[in-house]
């Protein structure tokens, strides 16, 4: 067995503290990126209520970044394969929202 496949055999001890198990809602997604990061802030915004909050900001390299994406495809294609597919139109689409507060900016 070399190094890198012990380092990956190793298991990895992750702790939920109560706060964060509560988790945060979120209903609006702003991807910013750098050369050297990916920032992705998780907004919620309510009816009748112009002002958005930022939940939540996560900031992480390009490199798992791309491992968010190819694992979000994946859970999402298992989602849809038991429940059918995600209508975007039911979810209301991105509803006026701006999306572009400079920089290069994406929305999910």
């Amino acid at each position: 067995m070399n190094k890198k496949e012990e380092i990956i055999d190793q298991p990895i001890d992750i702790e939920l503290s109560e706060e964060i198990a509560e988790g945060q809602y979120s209903n609006l997604a702003i991807i910013t990126h750098s050369q050297a990061e990916f920032i992705i802030d998780f907004v919620r915004i309510l009816p009748g209520i112009p002002k958005g909050k930022v939940k939540s900001r996560i900031i992480m390299t390009p490199q798992h970044a791309k491992r968010l994406l190819f694992a979000l495809g994946d859970n999402m294609q298992k989602f849809e394969s038991h429940f059918g597919e995600v209508d975007l139109e039911a979810g209301g689409g991105n509803q006026g929202f701006p999306i572009n507060f400079g920089g290069v900016t994406g929305q999910a």
